[in-house]
C-alpha cells in the first residue's frame, strides 16, 4: 500500500514475542518454519513498503506473529498469506493490519532522561533570549503509543510554567501504525506506565480515571496532533519550520544508508536554531553542513545553524 501522511487530527520499532489472549495468555508458537524462499520474500516486502529491516537473527520474531495473525484468518502457510496481502485491495487492507502487529506499541515516558533533559535545556535558552518566538514545534518522529510526544509536551509546558510571557506550543507525533496512533490520541495511560514519571508531574499533567488509568490533560491534547506517516515517504510529508525533532528508537530499523538519508530530510525540516535529537548509537560517524554537535557527550542532538 505504500507509506501514507494522514495529515493531523487535533485533540510506533519491532517487538520481540506477542501473546494472544484465549482464557490465559500463553506464547504463540509458529505453524512450522520458513522456508529460505518465504523469508527471503517477506524480508523484501517488509522493506519495500516500510523500511524495516527482519535479519535472520530475528527470523523467528517474524514466524511468530505472522502465525497469530494466520491461524485468526485460516490460512495454512506463509506463502498463501504472502498472496493475500499482495491481492489487490483486500491485500491493502490486510498489508495494514499485519504491519500494526509487526510494528512496537510499547515505549516509556521519558525513555532517555538524559534527551529529555537536553529538550528542556534548549527550550528554556529559547525562551530565555531577547527574542522571543511567538511559538514553538515539536515533531516526535515515530512516536509509537504516545508516551514520547507527552514527554515533549510536558517539558515544555514546565519551561512554560516559568515564563511570565506564555509562548505557544505544538506537538506533531507520526507514526506508521494506525493502533499505535490510536493509542496515542486516546492518551489514556495505566499507573504502571507512569513510574518513572515524577509525582509533581503526574498530578499537574494527568488525571486519575474511575478505572485506575491515567488521562493526559486537555491543555496538552489540545497542542497535540497525530498522523500516519511511513518514513519512507518522509520528502512528501508536509512537515516543516520544526523547533526540536525528536527521532529515537526509530532509525535501528532501517540500512545504514537510509538512516542517513531519513536524517537528511529531517534536517530539511528544521526551522534555523532548531534542535534534532537522535538516539544514541543509532547513527555512527553522521555530519550535515548545516549543523552543529551539541556538546554533551550524554545525548546525540544538534541545532542548526542560522
Amino acid at each position: 500500500m505504500g507509506g501514507i501522511y494522514d495529515g493531523c487530527r487535533p485533540h510506533s520499532t519491532m517487538e520481540e514475542g506477542r501473546f494472544m489472549q484465549s482464557g490465559n495468555a500463553w506464547a504463540l508458537q509458529p505453524l512450522a518454519d520458513m522456508t529460505s524462499a518465504e523469508f527471503d520474500n517477506w524480508q523484501k516486502l517488509l522493506e519495500a513498503r516500510s523500511g524495516m529491516v527482519v535479519s535472520e537473527q530475528r527470523r523467528s520474531f517474524l514466524q511468530v506473529n505472522l502465525t497469530a495473525r494466520m491461524r485468526e484468518l485460516g490460512v495454512p502457510d506463509y506463502s498463501s498469506y504472502y498472496r493475500k496481502v499482495l491481492n489487490g485491495p483486500s491485500g491493502a487492507v490486510e498489508w495494514v493490519t499485519l504491519l500494526d502487529r509487526l510494528t512496537v506499541q510499547e515505549t516509556q515516558f521519558f525513555r532517555h532522561v538524559d534527551s529529555f533533559a537536553a529538550v528542556t535545556q534548549f527550550l528554556q535558552e529559547k525562551v530565555s533570549g531577547e527574542t522571543l518566538p511567538d511559538s514553538l514545534s515539536m515533531w516526535s518522529v515515530g512516536c509509537s503509543s504516545g508516551e514520547e510526544a507527552w514527554s515533549l509536551a510536558i517539558c515544555a509546558a514546565e519551561v512554560q510554567r516559568s515564563m511570565a510571557h506564555k509562548i505557544e506550543f505544538a506537538i506533531t507525533a507520526t507514526d506508521i501504525s494506525h493502533s499505535a496512533l490510536r493509542k496515542g490520541r486516546r492518551a489514556t495511560y495505566d499507573a504502571r506506565r507512569l513510574e518513572r514519571v515524577a509525582p509533581e508531574l503526574v498530578e499537574r499533567y494527568f488525571t486519575a480515571q474511575a478505572d485506575g488509568s491515567y488521562q493526559v490533560v486537555s491543555s496538552l491534547v489540545e497542542r497535540s496532533c497525530f498522523a500516519r506517516l511511513n518514513m519512507l515517504d518522509l520528502a512528501q510529508a508536509p512537515i516543516s519550520g520544526m523547533d526540536i525533532i525528536f527521532c529515537q528508537n526509530v532509525l535501528i530499523y532501517f540500512r545504514r544508508w537510509q538512516r542517513r538519508e531519513i536524517l537528511n530530510r529531517l534536517v530539511t525540516r528544521l526551522a534555523p536554531g532548531g534542535m534534532l535529537v537522535i538516539g544514541v548509537g543509532e547513527v555512527a560517524g553522521w555530519q550535515h553542513p548545516d549543523l552543529e554537535p551539541i556538546a554533551d557527550e550524554r545525548v546525540l542532538a544538534f541545532t542548526r545553524k542560522g
